[in-house]
């Protein structure tokens, strides 16, 4: 058999994707890579049959010699947004160096690749991140993600703040979404890892099998609560300013404002049914979704 490490294990997404993949293929035939073979998370996969391999994105050397004998690379896109480059740059000639035959990287859908997109710094390390790979020689097959259904609880908070302001406040315009929760990717992607040789040299949109917006959203979440959510879309600036009045953090801001106006800008209205058919079936649905979250 192959054997097949996931990166990012002790996160949600791969942690998550690792779990599926166990049933089916042997644990023995995954590797998971974790900074800290000591931590509580990884001794936790450990005890699940995964063998434990420890690297970390900034260490070059690291990333070496844990990707050795490795055919099949999973590879999770890193969550720090401004050190992504560097990064992926660092994965990408690590696996090419070690001899990885093939690999899955986690990318994003996209509509404007341009310098002033309000998406530009997120989507232009993925685009960097491809063209490494495309280059590498490497088999490959890229994953490119819509958002996930977990971004709209982390945008509004539990639903004790959200009874408190019965209101959502982002500048989302009328822009929709096919938001899809971490789950559907992790068992999509483990349907791929189990099946590798198929997927080879591939490139997957993978977007929820609804359009949703924040609208819509708010109609969702008042059934839900069984309290009125009113959603407003502020001017960019009037949001930043209301948010900085609330002393929320400077990135945080920057990060609600620049996922926000790429959802006005249509960056995640897209619909084509790659996942569906990896899945076999619709992703879960945003209402289902919700109400397990705020129900």
């Amino acid at each position: 058999m192959k054997k097949i490490l996931i990166t990012g294990a002790t996160g949600g997404l791969g942690g998550t994707t690792a779990s599926f993949l166990k049933g089916k293929v042997p644990a023995g035939d995954i590797a998971v890579l974790v900074r800290n073979v000591e931590s509580d998370k990884a001794k936790e996969l450990e005890t699940q049959g995964f063998e434990l391999r420890s690297g970390d994105y900034d260490n070059y050397e690291s990333l070496e010699k844990a990707f050795k004998g490795i055919d099949v690379l999973y590879f999770v896109s890193a969550s720090d947004i401004n050190k992504r480059v560097p990064q992926h740059k660092n994965v990408v000639d690590a696996a090419q160096k070690a001899g990885v035959k093939h690999i899955l990287y986690t990318s994003t859908v996209r509509k404007d690749v341009s310098k002033d997109a309000p998406l530009h710094v997120v989507v232009d390390a993925h685009v960097k991140t491809e063209n490494w790979i495309l280059e590498s020689g490497l088999k490959y097959t890229i994953l490119r993600h819509n958002l996930y259904g977990e971004v709209i609880p982390m945008f509004l908070g539990e639903r004790s703040q959200l009874l408190q302001s019965k209101t959502i406040y982002l500048p989302t315009s009328n822009g929709k979404t096919n938001f899809v929760p971490r789950a559907d990717f992790a068992e999509a992607e483990a349907n791929i890892l189990a099946n590798a040789a198929e997927y080879e040299n591939r490139i997957l949109e993978f977007n929820g099998s609804e359009e949703t917006s924040f609208e819509d959203v708010s109609k969702i979440l008042s059934e839900i609560v069984k309290e009125p959510i009113a959603y407003v879309s502020p001017e960019i600036n009037e949001f930043k300013q209301t948010m900085a009045s609330y002393q929320l953090p400077t990135e945080i801001i920057e990060l609600l404002s620049m996922f926000s106006l790429g959802i006005a800008n249509g960056e995640f209205a897209q619909q084509t049914q790659d996942l569906e058919i990896v899945l076999g079936r619709p992703t879960k649905s945003i209402k289902a979704f919700l109400e397990e979250v705020y129900g």
